[in-house]
């Protein structure tokens, strides 16, 4: 497949991804917005305000993969945190409008990923990702902030490909980590090797990857002890 119809494939799961979100988050009324959510600490409006500034941020790499000129998501961990909280303390009709206007430009941008690159790969906190897989990064962040609105909507419902993008970026993040040494094996075939890849777990892709990104191990068999994993 060459990169202009693998990025088409990636971008049209993406609009598909978050046209759910987009239709969950409206659904939700200002008081639904301060409930809970499924991150620890956060409320849904955090997690809406997080995936919303996640796109202008991964727009920064994308620009540091087309131009060759190094960018970084967040000015700093700091920075991060209070554009998230100020954003989602703004007013559900402004929340909304910068989630999808944050939506937009991402996949406006990401347009430039079909055009030979001055950099074809860069490096996301620490460790290194082809220029070509952003995409497929910020279809992950869609898929596992969607699950933590904690609503009716249920990652059953993101397609099967997204939910292997979600757990190719859960691993990413586990080996930059130093997680446990695990072999991550799914019903549907996938295999992961981490580390020294001694315990043996297995699942489905929606149980595993709950698991590895939320540590809801409900759906996993392991040959042992399933081990604490560093939070995603």
């Amino acid at each position: 497949m060459t990169t202009s119809a693998r990025l088409h494939s990636y971008l049209s799961r993406l609009g598909r991804e978050t046209d759910m979100f987009l239709a969950t988050v409206a659904s939700l009324s200002s008081d639904e917005m301060a409930a809970p959510s499924l991150c620890d600490g956060w409320s849904r409006a955090h997690v809406i305000a997080h995936v919303a500034t996640n796109g202008r941020a991964l727009v920064q790499v994308i620009d540091w993969a087309a131009t060759g000129e190094e960018r970084r998501l967040y000015a700093s961990p700091e920075a991060r945190a209070e554009a998230i909280s100020a954003l989602a303390a703004s007013p559900r009709e402004d929340l909304l409008a910068e989630l999808r206007a944050s939506a937009g430009h991402f996949a406006e941008q990401a347009l430039r990923l079909a055009a030979p690159l001055a950099a074809p790969e860069i490096s996301l906190n620490g460790s290194p990702l082809p220029a070509t897989s952003i995409v497929a990064l910020r279809i992950a962040e869609v898929v596992v902030h969607h699950q933590d609105l904690d609503t009716a909507w249920t990652i059953e419902e993101a397609d099967p490909d997204s939910l292997l993008d979600a757990l190719e970026a859960a691993v990413r993040s586990l080996r930059a980590k130093d997680a446990p040494g695990m072999t991550l094996v799914t019903e549907e075939r996938d295999q992961w090797i981490i580390g020294s890849g001694t315990l043996r777990v297995e699942s489905d892709r929606e149980g595993l990857l709950q698991w590895l990104a939320r540590g809801d191990a409900t759906h996993v068999e392991a040959e042992g002890p399933v081990p604490a994993l560093p939070r995603w």
